[in-house]
């Protein structure tokens, strides 16, 4: 049974960043299925009161981990003017749909989607959607600029380029990395959009304008 909930302040700062790191890192090294309320108050060193004080549970718990541990996969819309390039400023480096915490990400909890329904839809809502949502710019500044056609069917080419990724990955074994993602952008994205391949028409390079950025919702 869950602790009671009391009238204590909700753990905040630092302590909190810890808590979901070791979430995360929980989650990556053993799956969803196996990742305990118990197992991540021994890895952070507090007390399964302390955790419910601040998560309802721990369907709560892992998505904001994933969303807002350190180590968490993120995706920033940048406008560079083309679409291979808000595609590749936003899709590569760091924190981006190649790096091992994104896919992993997802690896982990790829089973918990199908069997946990509570869980499969607090992590749609807040993990999925907004990242929709950041792909979905990116593809009506493009028709707004006249750049691609109105009558590119998006509701398809939209998720492509995730879709392979994370195909080659967990289907493949291959290992995801930002060239991939630029011969995907060069090879299969723009061709669809009716761009020869690897039509640069804005350099990778281009420096996003700051007044022009967008943020997840």
């Amino acid at each position: 049974m869950r602790p009671l909930t009391g009238s204590r302040p909700r753990i905040e700062g630092d302590r909190e960043d810890e808590i979901l790191d070791a979430t995360l890192t929980l989650l990556l090294d053993h799956g969803y299925d196996r990742l305990t309320m118990d197992a991540v108050a021994k890895a952070s060193r507090s007390s399964k009161a302390t955790l419910y004080r601040r998560w309802d549970n721990k369907q709560s718990l892992v998505v904001d981990a994933v969303l807002r541990a350190k180590q968490a996969p993120a995706i920033d819309d940048h406008d560079t003017g083309s679409l291979r390039g808000d595609l590749l400023h936003t899709f590569c480096g760091t924190h981006g749909v190649a790096r091992g915490a994104a896919t992993g990400t997802l690896g982990s909890v790829l089973t918990a989607l199908s069997t946990d329904p509570e869980f499969a839809a607090m992590f749609r809502a807040k993990f999925i959607e907004p990242k929709i949502a950041v792909t979905s710019a990116i593809y009506a500044r493009a028709v707004a600029r006249g750049e691609i056609s109105a009558d590119v069917d998006l509701e398809i080419i939209g998720p492509a380029l995730a879709g392979i990724i994370l195909h080659r990955s967990f289907v493949l074994g291959l290992e995801p990395d930002d060239d991939t993602v630029r011969r995907v952008v060069d090879h299969v994205i723009l061709p669809a959009v009716g761009h020869p391949p690897g039509d640069a028409t804005a350099p990778a390079t281009a420096t996003p304008n700051p007044e022009k950025r967008a943020t997840t919702p």
